[in-house]
């Protein structure tokens, strides 16, 4: 059965942070405009407070959720369940992005692991919690993380990302990145 809370209670960020993945959702407020979804794994996500989560995000193909965020706040981490306990939990909220030159960053930065590549922190100021059931998602066994991109991360060194490929959406809205070139 479906629930609804407005904070993060002890078993749901038990279940959260026992997930291997999430996935990540934002969207511009153009009726035109993409929708994005995202999925991340790693041991990038953090419960900072029962109405504050966070992960840090490296450099990768674009930066949609930078983008949506700047232009209108709004972010949903999805968790699902893919072992024999169905679940799916969603975070909403309104999402800030802190980057490496913001004031913030030092204090923000030291509640997660090392992170090569680490180009920002997507925090979601979490005003919603909704609990399904997740009968309909299949189980599946996680064989690893891949160590793929932190790998790669490591390898480039300073030459993380791509402005030109980081600073503006699909659709053409800036990113926070932008304020760095």
């Amino acid at each position: 059965m479906a629930t609804t809370r407005h904070d993060i209670d002890e078993p749901t960020r038990a279940f959260v942070t026992r997930q291997p993945m999430f996935f990540v959702a934002s969207a511009p407020l153009a009726a035109s405009g993409r929708v994005n979804v995202s999925p991340k794994g790693l041991d990038a996500f953090r419960v900072l407070s029962p109405n504050l989560v966070g992960y840090v995000d490296a450099g990768g193909s674009g930066n949609e959720t930078s983008a949506h965020v700047l232009e209108n706040g709004r972010v949903t981490l999805m968790f699902c369940s893919f072992d024999a306990s169905p679940r799916i939990v969603r975070l909403y909220g309104r999402g800030e992005v802190v980057l490496p030159s913001d004031a913030k960053w030092a204090e923000t930065y030291a509640r997660f692991p090392p992170f090569p590549g680490a180009r920002q922190i997507v925090l979601v100021h979490v005003d919603r919690v909704g609990s399904s059931c997740g009968y309909g998602v299949p189980t599946m066994t996680v064989a690893e993380q891949r160590d793929l991109l932190p790998e790669k991360r490591k390898k480039l060194g300073d030459a993380w990302y791509a402005p030109e490929g980081n600073c503006v959406s699909v659709d053409g809205l800036p990113t926070h990145l932008a304020r760095r070139s």
